[in-house]
Order: structure tokens, then C-alpha cells, then sequence
């Protein structure tokens, strides 16, 4: 069981892209936990409630479809209140959070929103820029 007090970032990848640069150190503002499965993600979000853990957000980097992100996000407890970002094969990304009513709100995002977002929150290591080459079979599905 671990002490650790930080609010964590579920982060659900592909283990067979190349992953982007980001902060696992532990001085780093949010603990980034990494799941290997998009399926893993709902059990994740409700086991971390349970266990009174802080998460924070999820982020879905270019894995899984947009019905999955649907779906999750229509499996959201309503106790959950965090973010939740879908990373397109293409660097663009869907974004939701709730909203002052209590309904969680859609929003599209650019690739550079994308790294504004993941740069604002001190998810990346600082100065340190990684391109990812999108594989050629990714860039034709997107």
C-alpha cells in the first residue's frame, strides 16, 4: 500500500507506440499511473474511488476508439469529477470535465492544446520537447 499523497493521472497507451516524455518523478505535481489495457480504465477510476484515491484525470493517448471513449465516459460514476482526455491517433484530442451544473461538457482540442494542457498541468518532463512518429498504418486510420 503506498503513502504517496499526489493526485494521480490514469494514463491509458498503447505499449507499441512510443510513449511521450512524461514526469514519473516524485517530485512531479501528479503520480502517473500507467494502464496497458483501454478496458482496465473504468475498473482503475471506481477501484481508486473506493480506495479514497485522488484521480485526478484520465488520459487516453492514441488508443482505443472514439465509441470506447463514449461509452467510458457514459460509465463515468457521477461522483467522479475529473477530467477525462482522448488523444486521436493524429495529436488532436476530446476533452471532458464537468461543468458548474454538475454535466460534464465536450470540448475539441488541437494537438497544440493537447501539449498546452499536458505542459500546464506539469505532466511532461520541462524543456525536453519528444516528437512521436506516428507509425504509417496510424496515419491512414486518421
Amino acid at each position: 500500500m503506498t503513502t504517496d499523497p499526489r493526485r494521480v493521472t490514469l494514463v491509458a497507451r498503447d505499449p507499441g507506440l512510443l510513449s511521450r516524455n512524461w514526469d514519473l518523478s516524485s517530485c512531479a505535481p501528479s503520480r502517473v499511473i500507467f494502464v496497458d489495457a483501454f478496458t482496465m480504465l473504468r475498473f482503475a477510476v471506481e477501484h481508486g474511488m473506493e480506495l479514497a484515491r485522488d484521480v485526478e484525470r484520465v488520459i487516453i493517448d492514441r488508443t482505443g476508439s472514439a465509441m470506447q471513449y463514449l461509452d467510458f465516459l457514459a460509465s463515468l460514476p457521477h461522483e467522479f469529477l475529473g477530467e477525462v482526455m482522448f488523444v486521436r491517433g493524429d495529436g488532436s484530442a476530446y476533452l471532458s470535465s464537468v461543468g458548474r451544473g454538475g454535466n460534464r461538457i465536450l470540448y475539441a482540442l488541437s494537438e497544440r492544446d493537447v501539449n498546452f494542457y499536458l505542459d500546464t498541468h506539469n505532466l511532461m518532463h520541462l524543456g525536453i520537447q519528444v516528437e512521436i512518429e506516428m507509425p504509417e498504418a496510424a496515419r491512414q486510420r486518421a
